[in-house]
């Protein structure tokens, strides 16, 4: 192996400031995607937050202006602006262009914080085109702007301040060199992170503003995560009261409510100082052992479990729960910089404790809800015995098949699932357009007959009874339930094609329910995607082209003018209205496709969602179609 001759101190590149951010913004915001920029706004609206945990801030205001800058204004205390014992500068210069700079990391400032990624507002400084705070104390409005992170003056002061006025204004706007795509603020991703923000973050007010689309919201819940748990199950038949317990032990403050419902999965999220830990950690782990603990410890010694009988399993005790678990904890460790995990050990150990004892409390106050549970426990218990055993028949079958695969599957011959893709389709006749139409190397087709089963109102012994849900799962390769493992899935796309109908949204619908409910790793892996079919095919002077939306068409037609009268205009309401060179073409050949992939931005709202749509309670539903009904488009008459 030979050594570059020229390798000497001159190599190492020093980066100065917030150069280091503007050259690797994915180490400090995740990257420079839509999602990264939603991110700007967390961090920045996290520090009020972070005030109001420290009980100084009980009012914020985000506004979105019409050239996508943002405002984050709250009457917190107001950064100081005296100047730093170390650096000689406005401590607000500080906070704003020194990486790691804070109130927080010495313990005087605050007590608990969030704050995305440990690196401050000084991060969104860095990755904006400019930068303004106003900050209100001690009687003064004091002003500095930025570009690019770099001040553009000293730190001055405006005006004198309106008696009794303090706190921190924030305008930023993104810099476009940066996020290079341009991507959007979504008002909807937006408001579902301030809605969990004002739950957790009990007596404060979030105001948000969008003035591109003069859309407004407001946030206050006084009831906290216990509202939390009641409107995440206010379309579900529920089973008791929310329980709830809040405890300090030591420094670490613990907050929980679990309520039960009738549903057939767990609603269960976490929070560690306001900030949403999507895959759990110590805090979650605490919880979910002291609730299977107290269920088993009450049914045994109520009798309602016999001597001969096994315990309740996690799964068996957490059916049909929905939960929140907070914790404010002064030093939280994360196991990555993006905080989605909490790993504090002594956690678990008090949020064990501080449940248990809670729980067990409340069964013993309330032996009806208790019953309850236990009742809902026992069917949960039976009817993953016989999805346990019906899972087996499954394996047992395909172990002595050879584990041959459905036989309305036409397969490609490519095995390497990174290369291949899984076009799952409505009916035969769309099947036979994409199996003539596919290029049979890499692409597969499996044609679902009807409508699947609706999973969301469904155990998981009834749904592997479902024909086509049994070929579904026999296909992809990555099991079912408790055996389930991504690493066996066979395609690394698996894509959602059906009719631009009604018939064909439906469809589309029980396959999203069933893989958010029961395979929800696909969607996490990024493998599942849906395929954008053309609506129409416009043909003028012998010339044909694809349109994939009605504003589209309309753009199209309006630029003939008068000449668009001699144009033919064909809708396609199915897939089989295509040959397999249309299809082939418009919807599967990968250099001219679209294809959407499935996220989950927010699983608490997507789960309420998904519930309200698919579950039993009808009430709901009818609100939602007649608040919504004007917006539809390409209903079928």
């Amino acid at each position: 192996m030979t050594t570059p001759a020229n390798y000497t101190a001159a190599s190492i590149q020093v980066l100065e400031g917030l150069e280091a951010v503007r050259r690797r913004p994915g180490m400090y915001v995740g990257g420079t995607d839509q999602k990264a920029l939603h991110h700007l706004v967390y961090e920045v609206v996290d520090n009020s937050i972070d005030e109001a945990l420290a009980g100084v801030c009980d009012h914020i205001e985000v506004t979105i202006h019409e050239d996508s800058s943002v405002t984050v204004e709250d009457n917190g205390r107001g950064i100081p602006v005296d100047i730093h014992p170390e650096k000689h500068i406005s401590a607000l210069q500080v906070v704003m262009t020194v990486l790691h700079a804070g109130g927080k990391f010495g313990g005087g400032g605050y007590k608990v914080s969030g704050g995305l990624h440990g690196v401050g507002v000084s991060a969104v400084n860095a990755l904006s085109e400019w930068c303004e705070v106003e900050v209100t104390i001690k009687g003064q409005v004091y002003f500095q702007r930025y570009e690019r992170g770099i001040p553009q003056e000293p730190v001055t002061a405006l005006r004198k301040a309106k008696e009794g006025l303090h706190g921190t204004r924030t305008t930023f706007k993104y810099d476009p060199t940066i996020f290079k795509e341009s991507p959007e603020f979504r008002f909807d991703t937006l408001i579902t992170r301030f809605r969990e923000m004002a739950f957790v973050t009990r007596g404060v007010t979030i105001n948000f503003m969008d003035e591109r689309a003069n859309r407004e919201m407001t946030f206050y819940f006084e009831g906290g995560i216990r509202s939390f748990v009641r409107y995440l199950n206010r379309n579900r038949e529920t089973l008791h009261n929310v329980m709830f317990v809040e405890k300090q032990v030591e420094t670490i403050g613990i907050e929980a409510a679990v309520q039960y419902t009738d549903a057939f999965t767990e609603s269960v999220y976490s929070f560690a100082n306001t900030i949403n830990t999507v895959d759990g950690g110590t805090h979650m782990t605490g919880l979910r052992s002291a609730i299977t603990r107290v269920v088993n410890d009450y049914a045994r010694k109520s009798s309602l479990l016999k001597d001969s009988d096994p315990n309740f399993t996690g799964d068996d005790t957490r059916e049909g729960m929905t939960a929140i678990v907070s914790i404010k904890h002064p030093d939280p460790q994360f196991e990555s910089q993006t905080k989605v995990k909490l790993m504090n050990p002594e956690v678990q150990t008090y949020v064990t404790q501080v449940v248990g004892e809670a729980f067990s409390t409340f069964l013993e106050e309330n032996p009806q809800a208790a019953r309850a549970i236990v009742q809902k426990c026992l069917t949960s218990s039976r009817a993953r015995d016989a999805a346990r055993k019906a899972r087996d028949l499954v394996i047992r079958k395909s172990a002595l098949e050879s584990l041959t695969l459905p036989g309305k599957l036409a397969d490609c011959s490519e095995r390497d699932s990174s290369k291949t893709e899984l076009y799952i389709v409505e009916g035969d006749s769309a099947g036979g357009s994409a199996k003539q139409g596919r290029d049979r190397h890499f692409q597969a087709i499996l044609p679902l007959r009807g409508k699947i089963l609706n999973t969301e109102r469904a155990r998981l012994d009834k749904i592997l009874g479902n024909n086509e849900v049994k070929a579904l799962i026999s296909a992809l390769g990555m099991g079912i339930g408790d055996n389930m493992d991504v690493a066996g899935l066979r395609y690394g796309r698996v894509i959602i094609m059906t009719d631009a109908d009604v018939d064909g949204s439906h469809i589309r619908t029980l396959l999203l329910t069933f893989f958010f409910r029961y395979m929800p790793t696909l969607i996490d892996g990024g493998h599942l995607y849906i395929a954008q079919p053309p609506l129409y095919r416009l043909e003028h002077r012998k010339q044909a082209r694809y349109l994939y939306s009605d504003t589209e068409k309309d753009a199209a037609l309006a630029s003939m003018g008068k000449d668009g009268e001699k144009a033919t205009l064909q809708r396609y309401k199915g897939l089989g209205e295509m040959n397999p060179v249309q299809l082939w073409e418009t919807t599967m050949n990968p250099e001219n496709r679209t294809l959407l992939l499935v996220t989950v931005e927010d699983a608490a709202e997507a789960d309420r969602t998904f519930d309200m749509l698919m579950g039993d309670e009808v009430a709901p539903r009818k609100k939602f179609i007649t608040t919504h009904a004007k917006k539809v488009r390409n209903l079928d008459i």
